[in-house]
């Protein structure tokens, strides 16, 4: 399936000089949207996966199906400030200032194998950072999956020694 049609480019989203790659129209095709969770499962099931985890925000659309299809435990990695309970945190740097991840401190048992989804892969910031995260609490990042990569950023490179797939790439 050519998933590239049900992406909508923005230009000059959020800011003058971006092209922002919309979910939306993919998300509103019931037959690619299943698709892109067919393809993540395809890949989880190659790896052993004991829980999924999707990065705020956009990638809990695609982990929770999955999850749920996979029969597995999801967990969400947030925000700084999002999650109600206990949570751990690891900071990092964007082309713009500092962020930071959670996820709660009982999300993960340790020698648990995780594999993360999120809708986009561009510098690998966010991904990295939650990887680190996942390792920290004890976790094995066992692969990363996203719907669009955007390749001249370089993200795949920041996770290095872990497979990385990507259903679109710009």
């Amino acid at each position: 399936m050519e998933l590239k049609q049900y992406i909508r480019e923005v230009p000059d989203f959020p800011k003058p000089g971006i092209s922002f790659k919309d979910i939306t129209p993919l998300l509103k095709n019931p037959i690619a949207f299943r698709h892109v969770i067919k393809r993540f499962a395809e890949f989880g099931s190659d790896r052993e996966v004991d829980l999924i985890a999707g990065i705020d925000a956009r990638g809990f659309l695609f982990a929770a199906p999955l999850a749920v299809q996979l029969e597995l435990p999801f967990i969400p990695v947030r925000k700084e400030g999002k999650l109600p309970y206990q949570t751990t945190s690891m900071g990092y740097s964007l082309e713009y200032g500092d962020s930071s991840m959670e996820i709660h401190t009982d999300a993960i048992i340790k020698g648990q194998r995780v594999l993360i989804i999120d809708d986009l892969l561009a510098t690998g910031g966010t991904m990295d950072a939650s990887t680190r995260l996942i390792q920290r609490c004890g976790g094995e990042v066992v692969g990363h999956a996203v719907v669009i990569e955007l390749v001249d950023l370089g993200g795949r490179d920041r996770l290095k020694g872990n497979s990385v797939l990507s259903l679109i790439q710009y």
